[in-house]
């Protein structure tokens, strides 16, 4: 039997025999905890799957960006006339309609300019009438002349037949046929005079029937009532006013130099910057929506208006030039204007971001 023993016991010996280490039982909480994480490891994967051919079926048809803002017309207001202001009538984010007035320059100025130009038109009324009293005159001076050479001539014709007969002196004939040459040229010089005073009087082609002095000073005294009606600036559409810290009574104006702006926010449009790998599918007509991330619960509907005709780097300060050995090749957008077809139920500002998804497959 020791033979067969594979260990054999001696006596005094430490070896000791053990016996072969037997796994635990596998609990059933363990068995839980191993399928859950295998759940997890396949519901994840599945669930993203899932969620992205969803994201594909809903937006397979349509074109989205993040790049865009909501655009109004801003008008910038100058005055037409110089001047110092003296009245402010609006305040910051007024609203105005159009033909409200924003503010005046001095019009003491104009007013002096306007009662210039009325003395004018006085001076050159009261000139006309001197000239055509002066014409009428020289018509008195032509009848005049006409009837001395008439009275001159029969006297020569008398003296010249006195003299064939010898009844009168040669004396007496020159002093006739003087008389006669003297009549004939008062005669011409009324003729000139008469001719330069019916020229004075005479009116141009572009006045026809007016004195071209008279016609100046009315120029005149216009332009004067048009600055001083110009002196006072309205508000030439409706909407809120801005930047109006630039007027201060006192400060003098610039002529054409933009002192206020208005934001005309009853017409508002989007301008969306769509990447140019996103034009293929979009058409003018197509249906949008927008959303604001000012309102998030607000969504507005439109259409595409326009589809702009270059990239934004085109129409900036510095255009890209491509032709360098340094070009990288970069996703060009290209503004795309949305129209909105509804009033929006909270007030549009210039400049507010926005989302814009366009309908390409209807």
């Amino acid at each position: 039997m020791a033979e067969a023993d594979p260990v054999l016991k001696q006596k005094g010996s430490s070896v000791t025999d053990f016996p072969a280490p037997v796994p635990p039982a596998e609990t059933g909480a363990a068995r839980e905890g191993k399928g859950r994480r295998l759940v997890l490891m396949l519901a994840v994967p599945l669930a993203l799957a899932l969620a992205g051919l969803v994201y594909w079926m809903f937006t397979r048809g349509t074109a989205s960006t993040d790049n865009a803002t909501i655009n109004q017309d801003i008008v910038s207001v100058s005055s037409d006339v110089s001047g110092r202001i003296v009245e402010v009538a609006v305040h910051e984010n007024q609203q105005v309609k159009a033909g409200d007035l924003l503010f005046r320059v001095d019009p003491e100025p104009y007013r002096v300019a306007l009662a210039q130009a009325d003395a004018a038109i006085a001076a050159a009324q009261v000139n006309v009438g001197e000239l055509s009293t002066r014409y009428s005159g020289t018509a008195a001076d032509i009848t005049k002349a006409r009837s001395d050479i008439a009275f001159a001539q029969s006297e020569y014709d008398r003296q010249r037949q006195l003299a064939a007969q010898g009844f009168t002196t040669r004396a007496r004939l020159d002093a006739a046929q003087h008389d006669l040459e003297v009549a004939q040229s008062d005669l011409r010089n009324a003729e000139a005079d008469a001719a330069e005073a019916r020229s004075a009087l005479a009116t141009g082609g572009q006045v026809p029937g007016v004195n071209p002095q008279l016609a100046a000073a009315r120029a005149q005294r216009a332009k004067a009532a048009l600055d001083l009606k110009r002196a006072s600036v309205y508000a030439p559409v409706a909407g809120k006013v801005s930047n109006v810290d630039r007027l201060q009574i006192g400060q003098m104006l610039v002529t054409g130099l933009p002192v206020v702006s208005i934001v005309a926010n009853s017409r508002s449009w989007v301008i969306a910057n769509f990447k140019e790998t996103q034009l293929d599918k979009i058409r003018v007509g197509q249906k949008a929506e927008v959303t604001l991330d000012a309102y998030g619960n607000v969504k507005l509907q439109g259409h595409v208006a326009s589809i702009g005709g270059g990239t934004g780097s085109e129409f900036s300060v510095l255009p890209a030039q491509n032709g360098n050995g340094n070009w990288v090749k970069v996703t060009q957008r290209v503004p795309v204007r949305i129209a909105i077809d509804q009033p929006s139920p909270r007030p549009l500002i210039a400049g507010l971001s926005a989302d814009v998804t366009v309908y390409v497959d209807d």
